[in-house]
């Protein structure tokens, strides 16, 4: 198990994986997570899709309503993180 790997936050990702509807989501994160970190995580993913279409960070800063500093941010995971916006924009694509 790597240093990123912890049997707590291994706990939380199967808890997740398990979830099977979107209403199944929606009362697991509405529980987990409060009104702030549930928005910011979305904020970060609708980001993440928006950079995926080519828009300019002028154009994401409008549509998503957030700073600049987000937007760096994402785009650095993006671009040098671990994969997981890819992965998760691609999956998206597929469905």
């Amino acid at each position: 198990m790597s240093a990123r790997h912890n049997e707590a936050q291994d706990r939380l990702y199967q808890a997740i994986l398990k979830l099977e509807t979107i209403d199944d989501c929606y009362d697991f994160f509405e529980d987990l997570c409060t009104i702030r970190e549930l928005k910011d995580l979305t904020q970060r993913l609708e980001v993440a899709f928006l950079l995926d279409r080519g828009l300019s960070y002028q154009e994401v800063a409008k549509e998503a309503n957030v700073s600049s500093a987000t937007i760096c941010r994402v785009k650095k995971c993006l671009d040098y993180g671990s994969g997981g916006y890819r992965a998760a924009i691609d999956r998206a694509k597929e469905d």
